[in-house]
This record gives C-alpha cells, structure tokens and sequence, in this order.
C-alpha cells in the first residue's frame, strides 16, 4: 500500500483544523480503495492561538496524524520546507488548512501521477471571486511582470496545492536557500506537471493572514529569486541619464556660446536634481535588495527550529519527570 504525506502548514487556524480533518478523513476513505494510506503532517508555523492544542490532540486520538510545532513564526516557506523533511510518505500533498484547496481533488490528482505517467499534479484557479478587486488586479498584473522578467514559467493562478512524487520531493530539497519561493522553485526542478482548473473556494472558517503589505513583500522574494532583469534595469537607467547628461552639457555649451550665459531656470534645475535623485535611490534600492538577499544566505541560519513533535509529546506522555523538566 502506497502512503501519501499531506503537508499542512499551519498559522493561527484554531477554527478551521477539526473541519479540515474531517473533509481529509473523509477523503482517506475514498482513497483506501485504490490502496493509498495517507499520513498528515500539521506544521504549527508558531500559532499563537489553539492550533497546536489541536493538532496534539488529533495526533493523539489518530496515528495517521503528525505534528509539527516551530520555536516561532518563521513563514510558510519554511513550513513546506520543514514538511518535506520529515514526511515519510511515497507522495507528497501540500495543503492549507482554510480548505481553499478541495481535499475532493486529492484523488484526481494521485490518478494522474501515478496512472497517467505524470511527476506532478498542480492547481490553479479559473477566477478569483470573492477577492478584493484590488488585490485581483495587482495579482494578475504581477504574473505578467514576472513571466516577461523570468526564464521560469509562472501560472496565473497556481496555488501551493499540488501532489508529487517522491523524486520531486527530493529535487526541491536539493535546493536548500533561506529565501523561498515555493511556486517558481516547484517550477524551476522541472518535472512532467498537469494542471487541474478549480473554481476559487472561500475559506470554511477564520480570517487570511496575508495582508497587502505581505503579499507585496512576498512577490518581492519571487522577483528577486527568479530575475536579475531589476539589477539590468537599473544598469540601462544609468547609461540612459549618461548619455541625457552628456546632451545637456552639449546644450549648455552651445547656448553659452550663442547667447552667453544668463543666471536662470533654478526651479527646473533643482526639479531635475530631485528627479534624478530619486532616480538613483530607487536603483540603490534595486541593489540593496538583491545584497540583502545574499547577506541573509550567507549567514546559513537554518530556516527554522522545532520546539515539539508528536514523538517528545509521546515521550512526556510516557515519562511524566520529563513532563516536570
């Protein structure tokens, strides 16, 4: 019997978690008929509410059910980065728990890895009803800025949400950098990938985590993961104002020959400075982007610290002096 590890990464989802088990629960047992046993992964990104309590007490009462609890937040990268560690199954699952991703496509998805000669089966959303408008825009016009910028394919819609093979698993793990951005890296590897279309799900129960302000940050990564375009830009904006300046120096030459040279136009010129000003700043910027993001992967910190597993929780259980320590 084949296992499939589902990864569940999870933030502050008290209100969502006993739900979403159920649904999985229930899909399990439509996928017990093809001879698939699943393994669930919760992956506590640092909750500050009873998610943890609850992924304990599931693990307890269902030994298909692991956990994970990080020391802190560290981000969902390092949530689906920590759950590839330490899955154990010949599948993997990478799910959310706000039951966005329907666990009804779960049994598709393992059909067409493992019967229909595919590595990967991925999702994407049709529309995002139910979206702000605003982040909408902004999202669909980020995906054509990056496609234009980057060697590597970025699908309009593509969610986290995808199943694979153990062989995929293993190539994403060969890429162990600080920064992540786990849609273009799953699209970097490579792999026989088939797309599956939904149409977009509301979340069950609970609010988003993801402000505007943290998918801005979060595309930054993308951008700056997956294109040296920015840094090239920057390099033409320079040769562009060279050659502006170079003309106005011929400009100004010429006119001091021709008319003499009056005192005038201090207005335009201090525009022009500020302008330009602005100009270098916004390049500076550009570069200290791309420096930070090499600092932070120099430095090698691991991308996050375990504070509890299923196995210590078992363990206190078991040894109630250790439970005292």
């Amino acid at each position: 019997m084949s296992l499939l590890s589902i990864i569940v990464p999870c933030y502050n989802e008290q209100e969502v978690l006993e739900l979403f088990y159920r649904e999985i629960c229930g899909e399990s047992d439509k996928l017990s008929k093809s001879g698939v046993s699943i393994e669930l992964l919760f992956i506590d990104d640092g909750s500050r509410d009873e998610t943890l309590r609850i992924a304990r007490e599931l693990s307890q009462k269902d030994k298909r059910v692991r956990f994970i609890s990080f020391s802190r937040n560290f981000g969902k990268e390092a949530a689906i980065f920590a759950g590839l560690e330490h899955c154990k199954g010949d599948y993997i699952a990478i799910m959310d728990a706000d039951l966005q991703d329907p666990p009804s496509l779960l049994a598709e998805m393992y059909r067409a890895v493992t019967t229909e000669g595919f590595d990967a089966a991925a999702t994407r959303r049709v529309n995002r009803t139910g979206e702000p408008p605003i982040r909408s825009f902004f999202a669909r016009q980020y995906y054509k800025i990056i496609r234009m910028i980057s060697k590597t394919e970025f699908v309009d819609g593509a969610r986290d949400f995808r199943l694979f093979t153990r062989q995929v698993a293993d190539a994403i793990l060969k890429l162990p950098e600080y920064n992540r951005f786990t849609k273009g890296i799953n699209e970097w590897v490579g792999f026989k990938t088939r797309w599956i279309e939904y149409e977009n799900v509301q979340r069950a129960a609970g609010n988003t985590k993801w402000s505007f302000w943290g998918l801005f940050l979060y595309s930054l990564e993308g951008i700056t993961a997956f294109s040296t375009v920015p840094l090239a830009f920057s390099a033409l904006m320079g040769i562009c104002f060279c050659f502006v300046a170079l003309f106005f120096v011929c400009f100004i030459i010429f006119r001091t020959l021709m008319y003499g040279d009056p005192v005038s136009g201090w207005p335009s010129l201090a525009v022009i400075i500020l302008f330009v000003s602005g100009v270098q700043m916004f390049c500076l910027g550009i570069l200290g982007q791309y420096l930070a993001k090499t600092y932070l992967e120099t430095k090698r910190r691991p991308q996050y610290l375990i504070r509890e597993t299923e196995s210590t929780t078992a363990c206190s259980n078991a040894n109630p002096a250790v439970k005292e320590l």
